[in-house]
């Protein structure tokens, strides 16, 4: 039996986006496999809208995309003169005011921001090329799961540019300053084998195996009750900015506040 969020269809699909919702699983999905999932504008504020309108009810979202390929990075035609209709061009970006061009880039980069809120855990299902934007769109989620055939590449400093989808600090956690710095500069192809490795990605499985792998990782995900993952999510992710010390406090305090409330006794 289909259920409810089922039989409404998506809940967002647009601007090569599409939202879906069954239960407590949300899946987003790159939905223009001609263009290899091209970014644009308009599809960062799709990833935006997605993240807005997710159900309370939501545990664990997907990343996928349809096709060969993950997302070949940015739309080549925001490089033209001309640019993209109804889109600033480069040109224009470049010529707009200090605040202006920082709040354009603030704009673009909210579409990639929400995938580590400590109340979802995401899972990027990663194949073939992820270049570019699509690098730190499949960094934005907490894991990544890939394709034998996936390949990595941050090509910004190629074309004169930096990584300014929030890509740097994952990338930076992920595999440590010398190797983030290398993989920038170069611009070279991380495969699948090197990215489990390197700790760039959880998993690596046939092609053909990719969807039934995320799966099982949302299903084990699942398991585990829905707060002590939240308050685990948290930890982790606030360790870096604490001493060892406010750490261990900090860990108390999660602690307290697990047994308050299996005891009944929360706020």
């Amino acid at each position: 039996m289909a259920s409810p969020a089922q039989d409404l269809g998506p809940v967002l699909d647009k601007d090569g986006v599409r939202l879906t919702v069954d239960d407590a699983i949300a899946t987003v999905t790159l939905t223009n496999p001609a263009k290899r999932n091209a970014q644009s504008p308009a599809m960062w504020r799709a990833f935006a809208e997605a993240g807005r309108q997710l159900p309370g009810s939501v545990r664990v979202v997907v990343l996928r995309a349809e096709g060969r390929s993950f997302s070949a990075g940015l739309d080549r035609q925001m490089f033209t003169p001309e640019g993209i209709e109804g889109e600033p061009t480069f040109v224009d970006l470049a010529r707009s005011a200090d605040g202006e061009l920082d709040a354009s880039i603030a704009e673009f980069q909210e579409g990639f921001t929400w995938w580590r809120r400590s109340d979802i855990v995401s899972i990027a299902a990663v194949q073939g090329h992820a270049i570019g934007a699509g690098f730190q769109l499949a960094l934005a989620c907490d894991l990544r799961v890939v394709a034998d055939d996936v390949q990595f590449a941050m090509r910004e400093t190629s074309l004169g540019l930096v990584p300014d989808l929030t890509g740097t600090y994952p990338l930076l956690s992920l595999v440590g300053y010398a190797r983030a710095l290398e993989i920038c500069a170069t611009g070279r192809a991380v495969l699948a084998e090197e990215s489990v490795t390197i700790g760039l990605a959880n998993l690596a499985v046939p092609g053909d195996q990719l969807d039934a792998a995320v799966k099982d990782l949302a299903s084990a995900l699942l398991a585990a009750p829905r707060d002590a993952v939240i308050e685990t999510k948290a930890l982790l992710r606030g360790a870096h900015g604490r001493s060892y010390d406010d750490q261990r406090a900090a860990e108390r305090a999660a602690q307290a506040r697990r047994l308050r409330d299996l005891a009944g006794l929360g706020e």
